[in-house]
């Protein structure tokens, strides 16, 4: 879609360009706005007819981004023109959309038909478009719900990239002190070992634990759309990637926990990775008000050697493992599962990947 009217045209940057670059970075700058190429796949700019600039809008995947206007042209109808110019394309690609926007703006993306989602004050509010919704997934989760005798309902969220001992040590001590678990395992593919591997591996690491369920994250539970800090390497702590990990536990707490009766969410201790520090500090700070207790286990730790410091288990260390052709060293951190898969040729591609990549995850 391409819109002229009366008042404006809009046109496409060319984000190699320095130029159109510097222009909607010098823009966004005034309006408060730190903009990076990087972040985004597309620009768009709108013009009035005398050529002062007006307005932008940029996004990454389904997420809209640097939505802003001059505030000279707030009372046009400028922001619905950019926000539905967008939206349009996005919904042909993904037939949904999310964006991310200060509280007190979130009542513009409202009047043009998004959905609160939650929000993570000062910073965020989290809104959706689209054919499908966080309705959708409630009714997935509906279908996957099983019935329980007692009032022991628990929870565990994995990304398993890949699969280790640490992750069935915490899986199976949910299993053992409750009636149902529920294992959530991240969809998102933005990881060195794609979902329907992870699952697989996962899959056959538990097939003894006939009381946990294996559940599809979908896009609400840590993905890229919402909370993206989660899959950047080497991210430090900020209030941004707080805010993203308290958005990313309400969702759950709002929406996830009421339909499926969970009592109970499991984690490990974190000993390396920030991002996931600051998620577990934000299911502590949130969980509880919503009646689910938080279980942390301590991380499980490997036989040392002669070494005096703790062996502590991590997919981390698998991949820097893979990276440096030294996986031998940490048989120990993988189950069966995993080990087969990584010493056949149907891992090739993958540990290829990961010798290249720089990535996280």
């Amino acid at each position: 879609m391409t819109f002229e009217d009366t008042d404006f045209r809009q046109e496409t940057l060319d984000l190699n360009n320095p130029f159109d670059v510097k222009l909607v970075t010098g823009f966004l700058l005034e309006l408060g706005f730190e903009f990076d190429p990087v972040d985004v796949e597309s620009t768009m700019i709108v013009y009035n007819l005398k050529g002062e600039l007006v307005g932008t809008g940029s996004h990454q995947g389904r997420i809209l981004k640097y939505v802003a206007v001059s505030p000279k042209f707030r009372d046009t109808t400028a922001f619905a023109l950019i926000v539905t110019y967008m939206t349009e394309k996005l919904l042909k690609i993904y037939k949904h959309t999310f964006v991310f926007t200060r509280p007190e703006n979130s009542v513009r993306f409202r009047g043009l038909g998004f959905s609160e989602i939650a929000s993570s004050p000062p910073l965020f509010t989290l809104l959706e478009f689209g054919f499908e919704s966080i309705f959708t997934y409630q009714d997935y989760l509906k279908s996957v719900k099983q019935k329980t005798e007692a009032n022991s309902v628990a929870s565990i969220v994995v990304n398993c990239n890949p699969f280790t001992t640490g992750h069935l040590f915490l899986i199976e001590k949910a299993a053992a002190e409750n009636e149902l678990v529920y294992l959530f395992v991240v969809e998102e593919d933005l990881s060195a070992f794609p979902f329907t591997i992870r699952w697989e591996l996962i899959k056959k690491g538990i097939a003894h634990l006939k009381n946990v369920l294996m559940v599809r994250g979908g896009m609400y539970i840590v993905s890229g759309a919402i909370f993206p800090a989660y899959f950047l390497k080497n991210e430090a702590v900020s209030d941004v990637m707080e805010k993203q990990a308290e958005l990313d536990v309400r969702i759950f707490a709002e929406y996830v926990v009421p339909i499926l009766g969970i009592k109970k969410r499991y984690i490990g201790t974190e000993n390396y990775c920030a991002t996931t520090a600051a998620y577990n500090k934000a299911m502590k700070k949130i969980l509880p008000s919503f009646g689910v207790e938080v279980i942390e286990s301590m991380r499980k730790v490997a036989i040392s050697g002669n070494s005096i410091l703790p062996d502590f288990i991590s997919a981390s260390k698998i991949r820097q493992a893979i990276k440096m052709d030294k996986l031998d060293d940490f048989k120990e951190f993988l189950p069966d599962s995993t080990r087969e898969f990584l010493y056949s040729d149907d891992s090739l591609e993958i540990r290829n990947k990961i010798k290249l990549g720089e990535g996280r995850h």
